[in-house]
């Protein structure tokens, strides 16, 4: 079973991001990724790790998530480009799964059933779970008789106890719709908190975990003895940090006072909290925290107050965190910007040293490191933790697969 290899598949509405792990090792054979699917100037770009890296980008008439899948396969048995000799080399596929509701509570072998229920699932997904159920069928119809795994951004945060998911609105609406917090990005606040529980040298039972998942989509994670407490993002991924282009927590009134003053409806009120709002918005400068940086540095203030928005209510919550769990052992920076920008990550713990946090510069120079950075006299520990979605996705497809 631990020869398994293991193909992780995370599809978007117009990309697809994959995985090709060998499970002895862990250590991954190839990986790629589909852009532009069902548009013009659609490509994959395939980078085999096996018996040194080779990389090629091919121009593909990708004209929808089927046709990608069979061109990730084909390069994957590809006299050149692939690493394995036939399609039977595959063991199973991992699927990212971005919400199961409260029907999905783990991880779960894929079925008709289970397909249903994802669909059941699509109101309060639109945007992410259609890809993600064709993704799958594409498999399925590509690789009859493979296991397939479901594995949900929303599973891990199912341990939080009901007075951290519910919303004060009337109760009919949790019992009918099931509006409630569920939390995103559970694979890989699950994933970050065990590595720092191992690089602590402690039992992550006896831990309590503040989890800072910081890139273009940005959440904030309270992890007590290894469980899901309480998370920033909510019914969607909206809720929470600034991010890129999503507002974040705001007023809710002020979604209807806007819709009435520029005459908007509910699809462009949509695109403007999901689309054109957070440091976009607030900087107008880009959604890409280096491009802001970069213009704050030389001068431009709105960039400048984008990026102390975003730092602020990072470091709120990391308050909000250890208020919820009565303490904090450690934090973790992990994503796009937790891992690589020591400039955000300084700024975020600052005012934080009566909390007994305190970060060291020099070890904060690093970029992608799995490294504790914290001073010396530092009662909390902070580290960064590059976070590996596609490797926690396929352990769990080989644990259910196990099973």
């Amino acid at each position: 079973m631990d020869g398994m290899k293991i193909l992780v598949i995370n599809c978007g509405s117009s990309s697809l991001k994959y995985q090709f792990i060998d499970m002895k090792t862990e250590e991954v054979l190839a990986k790629g990724l589909c852009e532009r699917i069902g548009l013009e100037n659609s490509f994959v770009k395939h980078t085999k790790h096996f018996n040194g890296d080779d990389s090629v980008t091919l121009n593909k008439n990708l004209s929808d998530h089927k046709v990608a899948i069979k061109e990730v396969l084909d390069l994957l048995i590809d006299a050149k480009y692939g690493v394995i000799s036939n399609m039977s080399e595959i063991s199973a596929v991992g699927h990212r799964i971005v919400h199961g509701a409260e029907r999905f509570k783990s991880s779960t072998l894929i079925d008709d059933k289970v397909i249903e229920g994802l669909k059941d699932c699509i109101e309060i997904a639109p945007l992410h779970n259609p890809p993600n159920i064709t993704g799958i069928e594409a498999c399925m119809h590509l690789m009859p008789g493979v296991p397939m795994v479901g594995v949900f951004d929303t599973a891990f945060h199912q341990t939080m106890p009901a007075h951290s998911y519910m919303y004060a609105l009337p109760y009919e609406y949790y019992e009918k719709y099931k509006v409630r917090k569920y939390g995103f990005h559970g694979t890989s606040h699950k994933y970050v908190s065990e590595r720092a529980a191992i690089l602590a040298g402690k039992p992550i039972e006896s831990l309590k975990i503040v989890s800072c998942h910081l890139g273009n989509g940005s959440s904030v994670c309270a992890i007590d003895g290894g469980k899901s407490v309480d998370t920033s993002m909510g019914f969607t991924p909206l809720e929470g940090i600034i991010m890129g282009t999503r507002c974040g927590s705001i007023d809710p009134a002020l979604v209807t006072y806007i819709m009435q003053k520029e005459g908007l409806d509910i699809k462009a009120m949509n695109d403007i909290l999901n689309k054109n709002s957070g440091i976009l918005g607030i900087s107008g400068v880009s959604s890409d925290f280096r491009d802001v940086l970069d213009a704050a540095e030389a001068g431009n203030e709105r960039a400048a107050q984008s990026i102390d928005v975003f730092c602020y209510q990072v470091r709120k919550l990391i308050g909000q965190c250890a208020a919820v769990m009565g303490g904090i052992d450690i934090i973790i920076f992990t994503a796009g910007i937790g891992e690589n920008s020591g400039t955000l990550r300084k700024t975020i713990v600052e005012g934080l040293d009566f909390m007994g946090i305190g970060i060291d510069d020099t070890k904060n120079s690093v970029r992608g490191e799995e490294i504790d950075i914290s001073t010396d006299s530092a009662k909390v520990r902070t580290m960064i933790i590059p976070t590996n979605e596609e490797l926690a996705i396929a352990r769990e497809t080989k644990r259910i697969v196990r099973k």
